[in-house]
């Protein structure tokens, strides 16, 4: 297991029911994040990237079986050597539409995939999605990680089921709108103290219809301090991460040992 990671977040707009325009960019933004003389490890993308929240033409939009985002993503993860957490995106299947994460290897495997599984009502995604039935886990740097979307982050319990599990990271890609920034950030710093874990999330920024998003992608530290933080615009949200600090953090305040889950 590699202790040092470095992980770059795409916080960039994403132009609802236009697939096109979502393709072209990423691809400009993704070559961004690999230039320089400190290629990340990992790169990280936004939830729902490929379609946006045009919910209303989803069944039309969708990544039938995530083909395109596959070959798209798998080819550039080769080619560059990066492990890349696809964001989420609208994926057809055969049941429905899934807001569908794909996790892919620095050969361009896919090697883990999550669809979220709480929906939100807010937005609609209930009439339109289907949810997942699994919980998301993956690898990264030889570590156990989990996986969320979004909404997911409201419910406690899912994150706490992964590190119960010997996560140490938590990935989140989101599309989080104003005016609850301060909600974003709250429930993220939550996540990495309860469950002593990094918390890295990707948001997207801009606006689509009447919704406006405001970006400010994070990267937390088991303590809850705060390693990296984007504004509003889009841009490449760099930072390095040493995964040794999950344990000393366990180790200093052991939070797991000292529960009592037969009386809650």
């Amino acid at each position: 297991m590699t202790d040092k990671l470095r992980i770059a977040l795409v916080q960039m707009h994403v132009e609802a029911g236009d697939p096109e325009a979502n393709f072209g960019r990423l691809e400009e933004k993704l070559e961004e994040a690999v230039r320089g003389k400190e290629k990340p490890g990992l790169i990280m993308l936004p939830e729902m990237w490929n379609t946006g929240y045009a919910l209303e033409q989803i069944n039309a939009l969708a990544d039938a079986d995530g083909k395109r985002t596959k070959e798209f993503i798998s080819a550039f993860s080769r080619k560059h050597g990066v492990q890349l957490i696809a964001g989420s995106i609208a994926e057809q299947r055969q049941s429905g539409v899934y807001n569908t994460i794909y996790v892919f290897n620095e050969q361009g495997n896919v090697e883990a995939d999550y669809s979220k599984i709480h929906l939100f009502r807010l937005m609609d995604e209930e009439k339109h999605l289907q949810a997942g039935d699994k919980i998301g886990r993956l690898k990264v740097s030889g570590a156990d990680a989990g996986m969320m979307i979004c909404y997911d982050i409201r419910f406690p319990e899912l994150s706490r089921k992964l590190a119960l599990e010997g996560a140490k990271l938590l990935f989140v890609p989101a599309q989080w709108p104003n005016p609850r920034l301060h909600h974003w950030r709250t429930l993220l710093m939550a996540r990495a103290i309860e469950n002593q874990m990094f918390v890295i999330a990707c948001n997207r920024c801009g606006t689509s219809g009447e919704s406006s998003f405001f970006g400010h992608s994070l990267v937390i530290d088991p303590w809850g301090e705060i390693i990296a933080e984007a504004g509003e615009e889009e841009t490449i949200l760099r930072a390095e991460i040493d995964l040794s600090i999950v344990d000393a953090v366990r180790a200093k305040i052991p939070v797991f040992e000292d529960r009592r889950p037969s009386l809650y």
